[in-house]
């Protein structure tokens, strides 16, 4: 597994597959993949794609929706970003850029149809998923409903798996419709997070 691992990462670190695709989106940045998983990690946290902060500093979910998503799981910084321990694969490694409009957009299908199937292969059993947001609940739990009534479903992917909204601010509406997703899931899933990590 190390031994894939490794090389993999070095290869998905220098991806340059999108530079022009990137070149010619409002931002107009060059591709910077964030990769970040290590041997023996036991939790896997599968979202959308890095946003500008995360393209500036390297690390994922360095930001508020980061703050949040640490918040939910009942883990501290370096617990999250321990990347023996978490293993952070979104949907694409790079920032896709924004629209003329200034909206996120979605993450090109190449990098997944490039890098998943042998990241997955390499980094083996892991003891607990989460997939966060739409696009990563239909990739890998392969769901046609929408976020809420898959997030709802929680306990049908229990002990090894949970869906979870994406941790954006865009969702304080959502959170507040939805009170049951404090109420209930968030107490299991730090539960189950803190028994997989010790």
């Amino acid at each position: 597994m190390t031994e894939r691992l490794s090389p993999l990462r070095d290869s998905i670190a220098t991806c340059r597959l999108c530079a022009e695709r990137f070149a010619a989106t409002a931002t107009q940045h060059s591709p910077r993949p964030v990769p970040w998983f290590r041997p023996g990690a036991r939790l896997l946290i599968a979202g959308q794609a890095p946003g500008m902060r995360v393209h500036k500093s390297g690390r994922p979910f360095d930001d508020p929706s980061g703050d949040r998503l640490r918040d939910w799981l009942g883990l501290n910084k370096a617990e999250f970003w321990d990347q023996s321990r978490v293993a952070i694969v979104p949907m694409a490694f790079c920032f896709p850029g924004y629209d003329a409009k200034g909206s996120d957009l979605p993450p090109p299908p190449i990098c997944r149809a490039t890098w998943h199937d042998a990241l997955f292969e390499a980094l083996g059993p892991l003891s607990l998923r989460l997939y966060v947001g739409g696009a990563a609940q239909r990739y890998h739990l392969g769901t046609k409903t929408g976020v809420t009534e898959t997030v709802a479903a929680w306990r049908d992917h229990l002990p090894h798996a949970l869906p979870l909204p994406h941790p954006s601010w865009r969702n304080t509406g959502w959170l507040k419709r939805n009170p049951w997703f404090e109420a209930e899931l968030l107490p299991v899933l730090r539960a189950r997070v803190r028994e997989v990590l010790t």
